[in-house]
């Protein structure tokens, strides 16, 4: 994402070989016997002179019953963060989007999770991230079900970065507060009423091509929009080169 994304009100955020062994050389019998000579009691035959080739599979000791050590499997260094899982939880619009094209729909009011904060453009994916992971842990300690997909509200931006509102939707907002909760985590509701949906499928480091789409649309239309647009990751936000990401973006005009 980049600070030319989101202009500051209308225009936001915007891979043993194949013949066997061979057979020994006859030996011609000795003259003038009537019949070859039993040959010596010494004399190994060729089954015993001629070692037929192993199908052990190679393994760490001597012994043929003794399975193979697999490799090791190399290490993966743990994500800074972990990314929650959302499988199963629904989209604010049941029916998926199409990428090459707009769809008019109506967003429901969900009760949600929300927490604030504020961020540096070239930091966004990992401030996001962060900031949902928060929310989702804090929901899971308290015993509060997330139902819905995880939602980034873009609140105010300008050329150092932005200001924004993770959302995750829940069953309903707990009364009282359980206690143990973040200080700065609010209840509320997501975004509704009459909204654009625009659909984003690739890395997000990419999606300001998906928003410069947005801006010519809205332009083309001459449809002046709210002051915030809305993602909603339908896929874990696990980096900026994640090329599984699917997001949809909500334009609500005024």
């Amino acid at each position: 994402m980049m600070k030319t994304r989101l202009p500051t009100i209308a225009i936001g955020l915007a891979a043993a070989l194949a013949c066997g062994t061979p057979a020994p050389a006859q030996q011609p019998a000795p003259a003038p016997a009537p019949s070859p000579a039993a040959p010596p009691a010494s004399t190994p035959s060729p089954a015993q002179s001629t070692p037929l080739p192993t199908t052990t599979a190679p393994g760490p000791g001597p012994g043929a019953n003794q399975a193979p050590t697999p490799p090791a499997p190399e290490k993966a260094l743990p994500p800074s963060t972990p990314v929650p899982p959302t499988a199963g939880r629904v989209p604010l619009v049941a029916n998926p989007g199409d990428p090459s094209d707009v769809d008019e729909v109506t967003l429901p009011a969900k009760p949600a999770a929300i927490l604030s904060g504020t961020a540096k453009w070239d930091q966004a994916v990992p401030s996001l991230k962060d900031a949902i992971a928060k929310v989702e842990a804090a929901l899971a300690q308290a015993g509060i079900t997330a139902t819905g997909k995880p939602l980034s509200v873009f609140t105010r931006t300008d050329d150092d970065g932005f200001q924004y509102e993770v959302m995750v939707p829940i069953e309903a907002a707990p009364n009282p507060r359980p206690a143990g909760l973040p200080d700065d985590l609010r209840f509320g509701a997501t975004p509704s009423g009459k909204a654009l949906r625009f659909t984003h499928k690739g890395p997000y480091e990419g999606i300001d091509q998906t928003y410069e789409t947005v801006t010519a649309y809205l332009d083309a239309k001459g449809i002046i929009v709210q002051d915030a647009f809305v993602e909603e990751y339908l896929t874990p936000l696990a980096s900026p080169s994640d090329e599984a990401l699917e997001v949809n973006i909500y334009a609500l005009p005024k």
